[in-house]
């Protein structure tokens, strides 16, 4: 695998000379938008297969992928031209594996909200270990607050994903509710009451484990949350389910905020089976302009994480957006809006501005101008950043990756996981 920033006056083609590949598998990877226009400074990841296979008459992926000592799965990741879609026909070109030396083996956890598009859906299972659907919550009474997720969770299991429950307390509205939590928590009854909904549901809807997401709870609950996710988890896994939870991206054991006080990394970290760091969102909706997720930043946080929680425990996240602020920014009115990887080049592409790289964050960006005369500052998720990113995860052996989330499809993001990576799968039932 091999990713190339594109420079002026470079084409698809003069590139696909240049790493002699056709270029329509270029273009097909990559899921250009526009193959006649290449921005300067965009990122393209070039694949080199080892083995290709054409289809006979009567040949189906499952055939193909027995003949070859290999899974359906595995021929859906190395054939995103497929679109998850094992149909394929006689004459069509099946890559069986790569030639690139693999860098290590992650798991891989993709968050989605139960109306995920399916074709996006399908598209992603393959190049995933783990599919959690966002969220249950749950009323003061104990009742959960049930998404429609019985589709997604078939799905997962068809394509061989372990899908995850999560109970959070984000309430309709949309923000997570520390008056919930403290209900909860300083509620033994209730907790019990919860605990068996979750179990029971999570045996009624086939999940696979389940991982809890509480933020913004208070500092003085910090005891009463680590207590309340021990008995959880021993619950879980006495029913046969692993428990995962989400922490706060922390850099010491006393770092101030609401957001992570009541996060205890060491004694979370002892309890669960494995961890999410939600190492993202230091460039958000309403602060300055800036990565999403510098990789400095991030490191910073796994470092301290470390020291606390085994690594084979720690799934490191990754964003999967990007954000685009207006300019000049003003503290308190300024509102960034949430804009996808893909649509982030192609508005480069329409004002005619070039993508460039911040070698510190490990991120690009890029300043336009609208027809309105607005300025506007842009980062945003690329090969480049993405292969930082898990770059970071293998050297520090953590046990994988989390991206949040996959309701928008980014094809970069998963031809360097699999192009350079090996994603785990595990035994689904």
């Amino acid at each position: 695998m091999t990713i190339h920033t594109v420079a002026p006056g470079e084409t698809v083609y003069t590139i696909a000379r240049q790493y002699g590949v056709p270029p329509t598998r270029i273009i097909q990877d990559n899921m250009l938008t526009d193959p006649s226009d290449l921005v300067v400074g965009q990122t393209l990841v070039i694949l080199y297969y080892n083995q290709v296979h054409i289809v006979e008459p009567g040949e189906t992926l499952f055939s193909i992928a027995q003949d070859y000592g290999t899974t359906t799965k595995a021929l859906l990741r190395n054939n995103p031209q497929l679109r998850g879609n094992p149909t394929i026909f006689e004459g069509q070109p099946i890559v069986i594996d790569y030639t690139s030396v693999m860098r290590g083996k992650l798991t891989t956890n993709g968050y989605a909200y139960p109306f995920i598009d399916r074709a996006t859906l399908r598209m992603t299972l393959p190049y995933l270990t783990y599919l959690t659907v966002f969220t249950y919550g749950f009323t003061p009474t104990g009742e959960l607050v049930v998404p429609d997720d019985d589709e997604i969770i078939a799905l997962a299991r068809e394509y061989g994903v372990a899908p995850m429950m999560m109970l959070s307390t984000l309430t309709e509205e949309g923000r997570f509710s520390n008056e919930l939590s403290t209900q909860l928590l300083t509620n033994p009854a209730l907790q019990t009451t919860i605990i068996e909904n979750v179990i029971n549901t999570l045996r009624a809807k086939n999940y696979y484990g389940l991982e809890i997401d509480f933020e913004y709870v208070r500092p003085e609950e910090r005891e009463a949350y680590t207590e309340f996710i021990r008995r959880m988890t021993e619950a879980a896994r006495a029913a046969g389910f692993p428990v995962g939870v989400a922490l706060a991206p922390k850099t010491s054991a006393d770092q101030p905020g609401l957001l992570y006080e009541a996060h205890d990394y060491p004694a979370i970290g002892a309890i669960a089976d494995f961890v999410l760091l939600m190492t993202y969102e230091w460039g958000y909706t309403y602060s300055p302009p800036m990565a999403v997720a510098p990789i400095d930043r991030v490191e910073a946080v796994v470092d301290y994480a470390l020291t606390e929680i085994p690594a084979e425990k720690i799934n490191m996240g990754v964003p999967n957006y990007g954000y685009d602020w207006p300019l000049p920014f003003i503290e308190g009115e300024s509102r960034a809006r949430s804009i996808s990887n893909t649509a982030a080049v192609d508005l480069a592409r329409r004002y005619r501005v070039e993508i460039m790289h911040d070698p510190v964050a490990m991120s690009p960006f890029f300043n336009y101008t609208s027809e309105d005369g607005q300025r506007h500052e842009v980062w945003f998720e690329d090969a480049t950043s993405i292969e930082a990113k898990l770059n970071l995860a293998t050297t520090k052996n953590l046990r994988g990756v989390a991206i949040w989330n996959i309701m928008r499809y980014f094809p970069q993001l998963w031809l360097v996981a699999n192009g350079a990576w090996i994603i785990e799968d595990l035994p689904i039932q």
